[in-house]
């Protein structure tokens, strides 16, 4: 028991973990189904495109020159700048629907028999009227009968239009002036000539519009030049009786030489004031010392870095250092010591004097400094004052000399403009060239057959996976002894493999353990024998009850296997306790005998009437006899109680073959009387919450559950499903799916 239990917990650990093996087993456990749906739906999908209308693809390359090799720059006329906005500006113009409109006109596409064929929509094009296009312009030349006519013929264009823009695409190389122009069309050689006709159309158009655009420029020019012309004549006739009047000499009348002036008296006057600032300070601080103080005055450090100062104190520092030298060796009375001082009293009246005649130099330096920024300021006042007589002057003369320049500029701009478009009015240059014309394509760009293809097979072979594991999701029946224990809590006795039906025998499961007592099936039978009596050691079970949650799950079959095994070990007594649907004496073939449970609990007939002993078995049987009209109070009845205590006694082992405990209350009734119930289930058909619920119902009238009989399990496909997870049951009770 605790072995089974440690088992038990080690597999709801492995349950926790995601355990790619079970979904693998899903997998080959559909494999046909899975596999069937995905080859159905692609040969379905296959039918479906080779149905479908092939569409070629046809593409011209055009260069859109943004900057064209005229005779004359004439740009700013055509608007030619070279911008994105030019570019994308075409690109809407190739997509636009005055440009399809002459290709379809053009090509006469509104009567070709692809389009036609193609579409029974435009098939009324066949017979498109031409005025449609003066009705556009000219309604009030038609009349009001054939208004109707002429409205449906405009749909019909620009249905046409529509269908065509469809199979349009214009796709700009990336930093390039290139532009592919590409069109779709079921016929190759259609799709080729309209691609070549669009890009054509294109440049045909664009020097249409250019030639219009000339010939409105130059007579627009031509007006505006004559204007501009009197204009000027007048303008500078003006300027020329001005100066005339003021006797103004030079270009400006004179007032350019006295800004000169001003200009460089005023940098004079500012050096001469950045200099004067400079000597303040400097003559403030020799004021401060005074002259003759030339301790203080080397403190200055303008007079402190000059060179002959800094020359001078180098040689003062040289007598210093030789004065210390004579010192340490000689007296103060010895002659080299006077000589020594009165170098020193040299050196010294040097630098004093020295600096003494720098100090002066920066007080004269100042004064200078000081005469020089008033006499430029003088002559600045005087600058100012005559620059100012000339201003009035040069105001109106720059009034007039500017009217005269705008109107030369002017005038030179329009006769420039006038010149060009003139020289280049039959000029018939485009701004696109075709670089690579459309060919014919030899294969269609769509249906992508293969990859349709392709793509069917994986979405259907995927969509039948999902089935799979949602009706693996949605299975909730028992199907493994690991489930039994995980799902149910309850105790394995072991399982018994699903028969192969025999045309002579429909219920092989009834006689299996005699006619091949050596098969698994009656392996797995001497296993439960086993594990119901090591259940039992110490207070072995005399009265065993077969129950199941419902009919059909081979409780009866269970019963007579059980009573067979252990008819080999002791005696044995098989009660067909099934007094609603009783099946014992069919499956012994004991239809001959008429009396049993019924009667022997009525006490209507004798022990020895009511019990046969069944020979191949070696087991003695209690059919189920008369049918009474209530069966469970016949079973709850103290009678049948004295007669179970009674046949205990008697036998070793005593198998009731009980109702299901979820149709009907039979089985529970006996749970007072019996020692044990073993509880059958049918593999890959009860659900766990009909199991849980018959052995809750057990559980409630304190009934003794002593395992669980795992039935009709189907040994090759659990095998093929579960793998070695399970193989092991199978291995130990000796039989293979060839068995089942």
């Amino acid at each position: 028991m605790d072995a089974s239990y440690k088992d038990t917990n080690s597999a709801n650990q492995n349950e926790e973990l995601i355990d790619l093996r079970q979904y693998w087993r899903v997998l080959i456990h559909h494999k046909w189904g899975i596999f069937g749906f995905s080859i159905m739906a692609t040969l379905l999908s296959t039918l479906v495109v080779f149905n479908i209308t092939p569409i070629y693809k046809a593409t011209t390359t055009l260069l859109i020159e943004s900057q064209q090799t005229n005779v004359v720059s004439i740009q700013e006329v055509y608007g030619l700048d070279g911008s994105s906005e030019y570019l994308l500006t075409q690109f809407e113009i190739l997509k636009s629907r005055s440009l399809a409109r002459k290709v379809i006109l053009k090509l006469d596409l509104i009567n070709h028999p692809v389009y036609n064929q193609a579409d029974d929509k435009v098939s009324f094009l066949a017979d498109f009227n031409p005025k449609l296009l003066l009705a556009e312009y000219f309604p009030d030349l038609f009349s009001a009968s054939a208004a109707d006519e002429l409205e449906s013929d405009v749909a019909a264009i620009e249905n046409m239009i529509s269908a065509y823009l469809d199979s349009l695409s214009i796709s700009p190389i990336r930093k390039t002036q290139l532009v592919r122009i590409s069109f779709q069309s079921s016929s190759a050689k259609l799709a080729a000539i309209i691609a070549n006709e669009v890009a054509n159309t294109y440049i045909e158009d664009n020097l249409a519009a250019k030639l219009e655009l000339t010939v409105k420029a130059t007579t627009w020019l031509n007006k505006q030049l004559k204007g501009q012309r009197v204009d000027l004549t007048a303008a500078e006739r003006r300027l020329q009786d001005y100066r005339e009047q003021e006797k103004i000499v030079g270009k400006d009348g004179g007032l350019g030489i006295a800004e000169r002036e001003i200009d460089l008296v005023s940098k004079k006057l500012i050096d001469a004031k950045r200099e004067r600032l400079e000597l303040k300070s400097l003559y403030e601080q020799i004021q401060k010392f005074g002259r003759k103080s030339s301790s203080k005055l080397q403190l200055i450090p303008s007079i402190l870095s000059h060179p002959l100062v800094q020359s001078l104190k180098d040689v003062v520092a040289g007598v210093e250092l030789r004065r210390s030298e004579v010192a340490n060796r000689y007296g103060k009375k010895h002659p080299k010591m006077k000589a020594i001082n009165a170098e020193r009293s040299r050196a010294y009246s040097n630098l004093n004097r020295q600096i003494i005649s720098i100090a002066r130099g920066i007080e004269n330096k100042y004064k200078v400094a000081v005469e020089a920024v008033q006499s430029l300021e003088d002559s600045l006042d005087n600058t100012k004052s005559d620059m100012q007589k000339l201003s009035g002057k040069e105001y109106k003369l720059n009034e007039l000399q500017q009217d005269v320049d705008t109107k030369r500029a002017l005038f030179e701009q329009f006769y420039t403009r006038f010149s060009e478009t003139s020289a280049t009015g039959d000029l018939k240059t485009a701004n696109a060239r075709i670089t690579d014309l459309a060919s014919t394509p030899l294969r269609p760009i769509k249906p992508n057959k293969k990859l349709i293809m392709a793509l069917a097979f994986v979405v259907s072979f995927m969509f039948a996976v999902m089935v799979a594991f949602l009706l693996k999701a949605l299975d909730n029946t028992i199907k493994t002894s690991l489930e039994v224990e995980t799902k149910l809590g309850e105790l394995m006795l072991g399982l018994l493999p699903l028969l192969a039906v025999k045309k002579r025998q429909p219920n092989p499961s009834y006689t299996q353990y005699l006619d091949e007592p050596h098969s698994g099936y009656s392996e797995s039978l001497r296993t439960i024998r086993t594990g119901v009596i090591l259940s039992s050691l110490d207070q072995p079970y005399k009265i065993i009850s077969i129950t199941s949650t419902t009919p059909g799950e081979g409780k009866t079959s269970s019963a007579l296997g059980i009573a067979c095994a252990l008819a080999q070990v002791g005696s044995v007594l098989l009660i067909d306790a099934d007094m609603r649907r009783p099946s014992i004496h069919k499956a012994l073939d004991l239809t001959d005998h008429k009396f049993g449970l019924s009667n022997l609990v009525a006490q209507t007939n004798s022990l020895e009437e009511c019990i046969v002993t069944y020979e191949q078995g070696g087991f003695d049987v209690l059919p189920c006899g008369t049918l009474p009209p209530n069966p469970s109070e016949l079973l709850s009845s103290q009678r049948f109680k004295d007669l179970l205590v009674g046949l205990g006694k008697a036998y070793d082992k005593v198998i009731i073959d009980t109702a299901p405990c979820q149709a009907v209350s039979d089985a529970l009734v006996l749970a007072p009387m019996v020692d044990a119930y073993l509880y059958v289930v049918k593999a890959d058909a009860t659900t766990v919450q009909h199991a849980k619920n018959g052995l809750k119902r057990i559980r409630q009238v304190n009934g003794n559950i002593a395992g669980v009989i795992l039935n009709q399990v189907d040994v090759k496909k659990a095998e093929q499903y579960y793998g070695e997870d399970h193989s092991g049951y199978y291995d130990n009770y000796g039989y293979s799916g060839a068995n089942a």
